[in-house]
């Protein structure tokens, strides 16, 4: 009996004790995120690049992130006209959902070179969490107010019945502009739906609802695998059509792809 008492007083003082270092963990993992930040123009006009160095690395480990073409849009502070005033003092703001990045800096050479801080939004992080996503840490929430990863897009995606999303392939998702209307233009079809894995794996290899369609009308039925190795192999309808005309009228997608890694086409 006092066996059984003494264990139950352990975990009622365990417990608090457990709970307390789970929320400084948190806490510590979503404390501001400070670097040094460089911004400049684009390559594509009218649009901004950010190269942000934490400073952090070892060996060959990743220093910091590059976000690239950030539209003028997206910031307050800065324009692409105040790169040009040599030894301007800048701050540059950047608001999103998952949190707020801020720099803040001098104009050298065509460039603002100074310090960033991004302040993850905690209500953000609250409504992920009732859709299931935890587990966060600064640096990516910092990526997700980047490429825009905000809970509306996320619930849309989820709505379409999409499973397999997380944390992580959330980011790779916005980065190749996975909507709702692309993963439609697969269940549309007959395909069962794809997983977020799948998805990304369809769009990176460019695998368009069109173009399938133009294939299932030449007779074809091809599997989700099938499609994407017919991007790696540039097997087109005008390569089908071809090859139809020289009488192959009965190849599976695995012959047409034998017949493109060994060049029988030519």
């Amino acid at each position: 009996m006092l066996r059984n008492r003494l264990i139950a007083a352990a975990v009622v003082v365990t417990v608090p004790v457990v709970l307390g270092m789970a929320v400084s963990a948190h806490a510590a993992s979503l404390a501001p995120l400070k670097a040094g930040c460089t911004i400049g123009a684009s390559d594509e006009g009218g649009k901004f690049s950010v190269q942000i160095d934490k400073g952090d690395c070892s060996g060959e480990r990743p220093c910091g992130s590059n976000f690239s073409n950030e539209s003028l849009s997206r910031f307050t502070g800065i324009t692409l006209a105040d790169l040009g005033r040599e030894g301007a003092k800048l701050t540059a703001t950047l608001t999103a959902e998952a949190g707020t990045f801020t720099s803040s800096g001098t104009v050298r050479s065509g460039e603002l070179e100074g310090n960033a801080v991004f302040t993850p939004d905690e209500g953000f992080i609250d409504r992920m969490g009732r859709m299931g996503f935890s587990g966060y840490d600064s640096e990516k929430l910092m990526a997700y107010a980047f490429i825009v990863v905000d809970s509306k897009w996320v619930q849309s995606m989820q709505q379409t019945g999409v499973h397999g999303m997380t944390v992580d392939n959330l980011i790779a998702l916005r980065i190749f502009k996975i909507d709702p209307d692309y993963v439609h233009s697969f269940v549309s079809m007959g395909y069962e739906m794809p997983d977020a894995d799948k998805l990304i794996a369809l769009k990176v290899q460019g695998v368009n609802g069109e173009e399938v369609r133009q294939i299932r009308g030449l007779g074809y039925k091809p599997t989700l695998e099938e499609l994407i190795q017919i991007r790696i192999f540039k097997i087109t309808p005008e390569f089908i059509r071809r090859m139809q005309e020289r009488g192959l009228t009965n190849l599976t997608i695995a012959k047409l792809v034998q017949i493109r890694i060994f060049k029988l086409d030519e």
